[in-house]
Parts: C-alpha cells; structure tokens; sequence
C-alpha cells in the first residue's frame, strides 16, 4: 500500500472511491415515491471531502431528500450541488449561510460537516431551530461546548448522532455482548492503536480571500486572522480549529472500545510524547501515548503520525464478509482488549473482531462490511428522526468520547502533566491551570451561549 498522506488526500480519494459503492448501494432502497412529505429533507453543511461522502450516503436513500447543500467556499458549493445531482437526478439549494437552511421549516434534519470549531455552535443553532443534526466527530472543539451541545439536544428534544459508525456496526453490538457475558473474563488492559503517517507542513503565505469565499464565516469562533490555504486546508494542524489525529481520527478506536466494554469518563489520564518527528509549525503532537485509569482498568492508546510502515485495514477486507485483517505487527488501527481468559482483537469500519482463548487458539468471530456499517449509521439516524428514539452514537456517548480526546490533548498542551477530570463538575480536580483549556474565547457574534 502506498504511504498515507494529508487528510485532504485521503478524503478526496475516500469520496472519489465511495461514489461506486453508494450509487451501487442505492437500488437497495425502495422507489422514491411523489409525496414530499414522505421523505426527510436535509441540509448538509460543509461540503469537504466528508461533507460530499455523507451527501452520498443519505441521497442513496429513497426516504431522504437533500434539499440544501451549504458552504463559504463556492468551489465545495458546485461539488456538492454534483455530487447529490449525480446520484438523485434532482438539484438541491446552494447557500454560504446555514443559518438558511435553519430557517427553512421544511428542513427536518441538518448534517455538519465543519471542521472541528465549528461543530458545537452549528449543532446548537439548528438544535434551537427545531433540526435534528447529524454531526461529525469529534462532538466539540472544547469540552464545555460539548456539553452544552447535550444540553441543546436535551432541552429541545432533539436528535443528535455523532459521525462515529462503529456504534451501529452489527459486529460491534455483538462485541460488546461476548464482552457483558463474560466471555473474556475481566478486562484489565485494553490497548489502542492509530498509526498514521503525514508530509510535513507546508506552509502558505497570507494572501486574499478567494473571490466568492466568506472568510469572516469560515473563522467562526476562532480568532480573527489573515486568510492563507494553511488555514483552510489544513486546519486539524492547529488548536484554533483542530485537534489533530486523536481528535480526528483516533475517536473511532477510543468510542469503539467505550462501547464494548463499556466504561465512561476515567478517573485520569496521563499524555507522554510531543513533535518528536516533525520541526515544521504544527502544533499537535504527532507522537503519543496516552493512558487512561479506570478502576480495574488501564486503556493505553499508541499514536504516531510517522510510522510508514503501518497500514490501513485494506478497502477488499474492509468491504468482505468473511476476510479479516492481517492484526500484527502493522495494522495501524487495531485495538487488543485483554481479559483473563481471553483476547479480543478488534477493529473499526468493517475490520470485524476475533477471538483467542487461554491458549491462543481462535474460538469465534464476527464481521460486517464497511459499507454496510455505515449505511446503517445513516439509517438508523433517519429512523430516529421519525420515531423520536435516541440514536446509536447519541451526542452524550459522543461528548464523552470526544471529551476523552480532549484530556488527553490538555495533559500534553500543560507539559504532559497527569490530570485527574471530574464530569459532574465539569472540571479539573484542583487545577486551576488546566480549567483554562475546558473553554475558548469565543469572537463575536459566534458565541457559544452559556443557556442554550
């Protein structure tokens, strides 16, 4: 396999790749039928590399009507608008301003697929609007925001699914079944990796906003600055709007070990590493090793954004049935839960889970294609939005998940220093320094607001 690149490489693969699949998919739905009313309308914001996926996923489906695509740059506005045409032979609006689509109240349900800064207040805003909202992971740019995201959904009885398809993995449920009946014994070492590999930064001088790109809106919440295509495009790079790979991407392995084995918040947690491989302005780490305490348990997760010879779960396994990844020793995402009579060995987006008893022999298995997975994630937040129930990867799992990425980001940005959290605070435990990290400064008039 070839070396992983940028983010924006691989999303624009990852779209380019997905169109067979999701067209292919779509003659597994029934006919779209006439009434307007029978179908859900939705507003997709953010037309990137993800945002364009998603707009597949939910346009394949005959019950769903993609009645806006959104964004401040006019380039994803028309690849949007293609991408939903070529699969629904219908033309959904094109806006820059989401606030838009809120007002529409045909729109039942909006997808937000921002970067990062942007998530908690477009949630908020459409969860005041009367929207559901699929969103993106990670839940939040800071953890107050987060929960102020569970309030809004809570408050205004709202639907709110995170982008973390694995909850609605068949093979995940039966994990995390194998797992309540004790299969494995107790559980007291689960070990996550994420091995990825990037080029080094670089950097783009300050120039002119692109003609037709409202800048001033892209910022948001972050700080005001000068535009350059650093910003733009490689935003996760930086804490204004990112919080690199365990944000964006290690949120998979970490919310897909919660759910099996079913654990929360840890009592602490201790990040080790730093730019140990890269000298070139980023401002994430792009090496480290995280360590989560639990009662009984340690949850460790291993992360390198250098390591050329860790591979992705190849897209033929990824998309089988009855093919299961090759686990050591370069799987790059592979998570190893330990009990004391057993090893599972699992993995995210269609990676399945297998096995081993006390002497190492495979007992049982379990697998869904990728594919399959996250058609059902989109499913099942189209039939949440019709029966009121709350979704498989509900915000509050999702705050949580995404909370834990964070802590783990504060422990390095103070030095990697072990912090210990209390969630029903919403704070540190006797740490005033770190307390800082729990909330940005928000700039005006796109503020997070403390009653939702």
């Amino acid at each position: 396999m070839a070396i992983k690149t940028s983010r924006r490489q691989f999303l624009e693969r990852h779209v380019q790749g997905g169109v067979a699949l999701v067209a292919a998919a779509r003659s597994a739905f029934p006919q779209r039928t006439a009434g307007a009313n029978d179908r859900v309308n939705v507003g997709v914001i953010g037309m990137g590399g993800r945002g364009c996926f998603l707009s597949q996923l939910f346009a394949q489906r005959r019950d769903v009507e993609i009645a806006y695509v959104c964004d401040v740059h006019p380039q994803r506005r028309e690849n949007g608008l293609k991408v939903v045409y070529e699969i629904t032979r219908e033309q959904p609006k094109a806006v820059s301003d989401f606030r838009t689509l809120l007002d529409d109240k045909r729109v039942a349900a909006v997808i937000v697929a921002t970067p990062h800064h942007w998530h908690a207040l477009a949630t908020i805003w459409a969860c005041q609007a009367g929207k559901d909202v699929y969103v993106e992971k990670p839940a939040c740019h800071n953890i107050w925001e987060g929960g102020k995201m569970v309030e809004a959904a809570r408050k205004y009885n709202r639907v709110v699914q995170l982008g973390t398809q694995n909850r609605s993995s068949s093979y995940a449920k039966s994990a995390r079944e194998l797992i309540r009946s004790g299969k494995l014994g107790d559980i007291h070492l689960v070990r996550v990796f994420n091995m990825f590999c990037r080029k080094p930064l670089e950097r783009t001088p300050d120039t002119r906003v692109p003609d037709g790109m409202n800048w001033d809106t892209w910022l948001g919440p972050a700080p005001e600055r000068a535009y350059s295509e650093t910003w733009f495009k490689d935003w996760l790079y930086f804490w204004d709007f990112g919080g690199g790979l365990i944000e964006d991407d290690a949120i998979h392995q970490l919310d897909l070990a919660r759910m099996v084995i079913g654990r929360g918040f840890p009592k602490s947690v201790y990040h080790s590493g730093g730019n140990l491989a890269f000298h070139d302005g980023v401002e994430v780490p792009d090496t480290s090793l995280v360590i989560y305490e639990y009662d009984g348990l340690t949850f460790v997760l291993e992360q390198t954004w250098w390591a050329p010879y860790m591979k992705k779960t190849p897209e033929s396994i990824r998309q089988s049935e009855v093919l299961f990844p090759e686990w050591f020793p370069f799987n790059d995402s592979v998570l190893q839960i330990y009990g004391t009579n057993g090893l599972m060995l699992l993995g995210r987006h269609g990676g399945g889970w297998q096995l081993y008893d006390r002497d190492g022999r495979e007992i049982t298995r379990d697998k869904q294609t990728h594919q399959a997975m996250q058609e059902a994630h989109v499913g099942n937040f189209v039939e949440c939005v019709r029966s009121r129930k709350r979704p498989n990867a509900d915000i509050e799992e999702g705050y949580i998940s995404s909370a834990i990425c964070h802590l783990a980001n504060i422990s390095y940005r103070l030095g990697n220093r072990k912090l210990e959290f209390d969630p029903g605070t919403g704070t540190f435990v006797n740490d005033r320094e770190a307390d800082r990290y729990l909330k940005r400064t928000y700039r005006k008039p796109w503020v997070v607001p403390e009653q939702v």
